[in-house]
């Protein structure tokens, strides 16, 4: 039957709902008649993704540019590559100067996020498959415990170079400088000075030798920062005693001031932990804290992701998202905010407590990269699976924090006795001096 007497379709009619304009007072909205959390939400541009990826390994073989062969390690002690088959010595580059990553922060706008520290896809399987361009196999990685593997027929070493959406590979590696025989003298110094009142268990199984070097996932975040502060400020004005004996109490008298403070501020290579386990400060069954403590590191020195520094090396993966982070840091920035202020409010000898805290963010800038430590762990058996102790070795400075387990009831025969002769000698001193 054919369609050529039939009439046209109205023009607003079925089939043409491109042409029905859109209910009165719904869209468009104006984002500026929206409240402030929503509208700087709308009008925040999108994340702007800086291309980290080396081309030239995605293929998965890292070569000597002399000679081709894939025996590719990290020279212990440097930052250097070399080849174990011709000794070449080559030095990867330095991600800071390769992609700008030192400059341009007081101008950040928005969310800039580096290729390697994009969302994880919630389908990325931690296997993957590599074609040996040496003699066509297929080999195999297990990103969730290994970045490089060696082909079973040709013997050419692979590495996983490509940033698949999995959270294995970051932007940025900070190779080991620490070699493990000095990381193993310094963990037994460390433990040697609290030997004392460690768990009995503790000192009969500890063996440094099997300190463990691993890359651990950071952010490395820059930020262009607005904060306001406000609270109130105490400036002494008397102090005066009343009462006697036991009842003696001291009074002060102060001026009470309404204080207020806005600071910009800029903060370059702030770290963050981007591994949901080593960020579980849950110091009631891990001792992850400490790792902190052996902050910070060299992290303008960082090179381009080159799976052949991870050999001989364990690694963990990133697992947290930017979006996740972003409380974390924000907290952060409060802080670094507080100190920013504290020298323009000495003057106020009772201090100021804040009552109120404004963060604008203006700009940050995220870059995932591995970090070097040297991690010994001890597990002290108890209520709610016990507790992990960890003894950490900064993996370039050689700064080194740990904790050891302690057996409570010498610590309390200790506190005992230097408490009796503490008073013995206090009422000799008495004694003398009447």
């Amino acid at each position: 039957m054919s369609n050529a007497n039939m009439p046209p379709a109205p023009p607003n009619g079925p089939g043409s709902p491109q042409d029905v304009p859109p209910p009165r007072g719904t869209f468009p909205i104006d984002p500026a008649t929206l409240p402030d959390p929503i509208r700087k939400e709308i009008e925040a541009p999108d994340p702007v993704a800086i291309d980290t990826s080396s081309k030239e390994l995605e293929d998965g073989v890292n070569r000597c540019p002399k000679c081709g062969s894939t025996e590719v390690r990290q020279k212990p002690g440097s930052d250097l590559l070399v080849c174990l088959y011709c000794r070449n010595e080559w030095h990867s580059a330095r991600v800071e100067e390769e992609f700008g990553l030192g400059e341009g922060i007081d101008q950040l706008r928005g969310t800039v996020i580096a290729s390697g520290a994009r969302d994880i896809a919630a389908d990325a399987a931690a296997m993957m498959t590599f074609k040996c361009s040496g003699c066509g196999a297929e080999v195999t990685v297990n990103t969730a415990n290994a970045m490089t593997a060696r082909c079973h027929w040709c013997r050419h070493v692979l590495g996983v170079n490509e940033q698949i959406p999995n959270g294995a590979v970051p932007d940025a590696v900070l190779p080991f400088h620490i070699k493990k025989d000095d990381a193993i003298a310094r963990i037994r110094q460390f433990v040697d000075k609290r030997r004392l009142f460690a768990l009995k268990e503790f000192k009969e199984q500890f063996t440094p030798e099997n300190v463990v070097g691993v890359y651990l996932p950071y952010m490395i975040v820059d930020a262009n920062v607005g904060a306001d502060v406000a609270g109130k400020g105490e400036v002494k004005t008397r102090e005066y005693t009343k009462g006697s004996g036991d009842d003696k109490k001291t009074y002060y008298d102060a001026d009470v001031y309404r204080v207020q403070r806005h600071v910009d501020f800029t903060v370059d290579d702030l770290p963050l932990e981007s591994s949901v386990e080593r960020g579980n400060l849950d110091t009631r069954v891990n001792t992850n804290n400490i790792i902190n403590t052996i902050l910070p590191f060299d992290t303008k020195n960082a090179v381009k992701w080159n799976a052949s520094y991870l050999a001989g090396f364990t690694s963990e993966k990133r697992d947290r998202n930017v979006e996740a982070l972003r409380p974390h840091l924000e907290d952060q920035l409060l802080s670094i905010a507080r100190s920013q202020v504290e020298a323009s409010v000495s003057r106020y000898d009772r201090g100021v407590r804040w009552e109120q805290e404004a963060l604008d963010v203006h700009g940050t800038r995220w870059v995932s990269m591995y970090l070097p430590v040297w991690l010994y762990s001890f597990h002290q058996p108890g209520s709610n699976g016990g507790m992990l102790h960890y003894i950490a070795v900064n993996g370039r400075t050689g700064e080194t924090m740990g904790s050891v387990p302690v057996q409570q009831w010498k610590l309390l025969a200790t506190a005992l006795t230097v408490g009796t002769f503490l008073e013995g000698i206090a009422l000799w001193i008495v004694g003398h001096s009447s």
